[in-house]
């Protein structure tokens, strides 16, 4: 018999209950949203009776740069964090699919809007999770009325918990009015990411993604299905992308931690191609599980293996 897992968080320095891990009211992150967040996904393989951990090494490096981008004062490395994780997911004693959120946020009780010269802790808690998103039937989508954040307003390359509020927005917007998720266009009216995930479309062949340039996160999973398409043969681009080359797409399809790779069926009510799962996104799809879950040798390298 197994033995039963555990809620626990890393909270102030220790692994402790997660119903312990709380913040006062007056914390200043929760004021202002001066904090930067990562979202990592752990997969376990019944068969190896192991969970295993995707890019933990990537994760980490870039939340760190979110750091830098908005002068957060913290001194912890990738590193350090990476053995936190696994030393909480080895006590959580998780046997299923995990998400795990690490928090760097501004730790002081008080007043005034700034990141230079406040204190900073993190906070690290694992969910149970499978599919944020369906990955199989197909999403409904629709262009936001709310414009993606810029770079110069808000740093896109930092996942920035107060710069989700425009993610909030979108979203909400595009479930209120019957659909699955929201595509938001930049600040000059060009394809940029949906609430929480890239955005990738397929044209003759090619997948084509929006560049940075169009104040995208440049994500994790995102350069996962650039390399998944060398393996693959498939050809990829970075670029531009207009509102309407959406509707004459022959696929689209979305990539991040929280969605994974999951196809989108139409747009604006627009049924892209036949409205089916078309052979690219389904081969990057196949692909992409049988990496993360331990059944592909060449991709080992990506897992960390908690037990």
């Amino acid at each position: 018999m197994s033995t039963p897992s555990k809620d626990l968080s890393y909270f102030e320095g220790n692994i402790i209950p997660a119903q312990n891990a709380k913040l006062s009211i007056q914390t200043h992150a929760l004021q202002y949203g001066t904090s930067v967040f990562g979202g990592i996904r752990g997969y376990y393989n019944s068969d190896k009776k192991n969970l295993y951990v995707f890019r933990i090494k990537d994760h980490f490096k870039r939340l760190i740069n979110s750091t830098k981008i908005m002068q957060l004062q913290f001194t912890k490395s990738p590193a350090e964090l990476e053995e936190i994780t696994i030393e909480l997911l080895k006590q959580c004693g998780y046997h299923q699919n995990v998400y795990v959120r690490p928090i760097i946020y501004t730790s002081s009780l008080q007043l005034s809007p700034r990141f230079h010269d406040v204190p900073t802790e993190i906070g690290i808690y694992v969910l149970k999770l499978n599919d944020y998103l369906d990955t199989e039937n197909g999403l409904t989508t629709c262009i936001s009325s709310w414009r993606r954040i810029d770079d110069t307003t808000i740093p896109t390359m930092s996942k920035t918990s107060g710069g989700y509020v425009n993610s909030a927005l979108a979203k909400s917007e595009a479930i209120q009015n019957g659909f699955d998720e929201a595509i938001f266009l930049d600040s000059k009216g060009l394809v940029s990411e949906g609430s929480a995930e890239n955005i990738f479309i397929v044209r003759n062949g090619k997948i084509i993604t929006p560049s940075l340039e169009s104040s995208i996160l440049e994500g994790i999973t995102r350069r996962t299905i650039f390399e998944l398409a060398k393996e693959l043969g498939i050809d990829y681009e970075e670029r531009s992308i207009a509102r309407s080359e959406l509707y004459i797409a022959d696929e689209i399809f979305f990539s991040g931690t929280g969605v994974q790779v999951a196809w989108v069926k139409s747009v604006d009510k627009r049924i892209i191609a036949d409205g089916k799962i078309g052979p690219i996104s389904k081969k990057l799809q196949d692909l992409y599980f049988n990496v993360v879950k331990g059944n592909n040798q060449k991709f080992m390298h990506w897992l960390t293996p908690i037990y």
